[in-house]
């Protein structure tokens, strides 16, 4: 082997253990991108969930919020009810 061949696989060396070292990287990066990946899905899909309950929740206090609407109306209609009721006794009340 001459020197020049020796010195052209030092360089060749080189370049390939270069190579690998820039594969090693891309290679971890993407590891980590797939990481990244997995946890925002996993992040996404929490959401989701916390989404799908707090929607639930939601429907459960509109349900309760439109009874209390009614109720509130009925106990109104009633008091209208009584305080006429209550009128007339005491203006017959006061005419006997």
């Amino acid at each position: 082997m001459t020197e020049s061949s020796a010195v052209e696989i030092e360089i060749a060396t080189r370049r390939l253990m270069a190579a690998l070292d820039g594969l090693e990287s891309a290679v971890e990066r993407r590891r980590d991108a797939d990481r990244d990946e997995n946890e925002l899905a996993t992040r996404i899909q929490a959401l989701g969930a916390d989404r799908s309950r707090l929607a639930d929740e939601l429907d459960g206090a509109l349900v309760k919020a439109r009874k209390l609407e009614r109720t509130n109306r009925e106990i109104s209609e009633r008091l209208d009810s009584a305080i006429v009721t209550i009128r007339s006794v005491l203006d017959t009340g006061e005419d006997g």
